[in-house]
């Protein structure tokens, strides 16, 4: 009976030594890299935000537009991070082609269900990189019309000039026309003043070129246009076309339709408005006739 404990005793003995022997090697193998991997995450998420930090300092040093220094360091970042996390399921001996293949099953499954989110992210990336427009313009987009306030990556902001604020998404405004009334230095202004028929087409225009003359936002070149356009049902409409400053074109508009009016009035024409002339004939007449 004394040896057949003793027998046991050994046996207990000689398993718990091999337990201890197996944790101590799980723990020096797995030990060891869980420590590794810890450090691998720390140190390589640190060095992608120092990946971050300098390259936001180098796109704002080369003057880089405001609206794609954020977008192209965040960018940057995670694609550090993605490397960060592959580096470290590698020390844990996880195949990381397999799981490359399981990410991209996963996202293509991801992306068949946010179609709209992923074409506003595309359309996103296009405005950004062709930069159809920048931050300050006054464009009309997608059927509205305002001052771009922000382009980000899935919709754009827009404020109208009445400061409601308008969010677009990327796809329908990369998908449309876009007019840009702010890209170019210069634009024309468009005006229409009628004139009666009674009044002196010749006078009227030598009143409108002294008008123009008078203000110095009018550009030289191109060269005013004054013509005659139409000849309406109730005047002789002529075209007035200075040319200006993007800055004073609306500033301009509003004092030319005012000096045109007074100084026209002045000259002796008048500004006609639609009028009918009603004749009534009674039965007295209508018999005699």
């Amino acid at each position: 009976m004394d040896q057949q404990a003793t027998d046991a005793l050994k046996i207990a003995e000689v398993s718990l030594q091999d337990a201890s022997d197996m944790l101590v090697a799980a723990v020096s193998t797995w030990g060891l890299r869980v420590l590794g991997a810890i450090a691998v995450f720390i140190i390589g998420r640190w060095i992608a935000g120092r990946i971050r930090k300098g390259v936001t300092a180098g796109l704002e040093r080369a003057e880089t537009d405001p609206t794609l220094v954020p977008f192209i360091s965040s960018m940057v970042y995670y694609l550090a991070i993605a490397v960060v996390v592959i580096a470290v399921l590698n020390l844990f001996g996880v195949e990381t082609t397999s799981l490359i293949a399981v990410l991209g099953a996963a996202g293509l499954a991801v992306g068949l269900a946010l179609q709209g989110t992923l074409s506003n992210f595309a359309s996103g990336v296009m405005l950004l990189t062709f930069r159809p427009f920048k931050l300050g313009d006054y464009v009309d987009v997608a059927g509205t019309a305002g001052t771009v306030a922000e382009i980000g990556i899935f919709t754009c902001r827009l404020n109208t000039p009445d400061n409601v604020q308008i969010i677009v998404p990327n796809s329908d405004v990369y998908g449309q026309t876009i007019r840009n009334f702010a890209a170019n230095p210069t634009r024309r202004n468009d005006l229409v003043v009628g004139i009666a028929y009674d009044d002196d087409i010749g006078k009227a225009i030598e009143t409108i070129e002294q008008v123009i003359a008078a203000d110095d936002r009018v550009l030289k070149d191109p060269e005013p246009v004054i013509a005659v356009s139409e000849l309406g049902d109730s005047s002789v409409n002529l075209v007035v076309r200075p040319w200006c400053s993007k800055d004073d074109y609306w500033p301009l508009r509003f004092d030319l339709t005012r000096r045109l009016k007074e100084e026209l009035e002045a000259a002796g024409c008048s500004i006609p408005f639609p009028q009918h002339d009603v004749h009534v004939i009674n039965d007295q007449e209508k018999a005699s006739a």
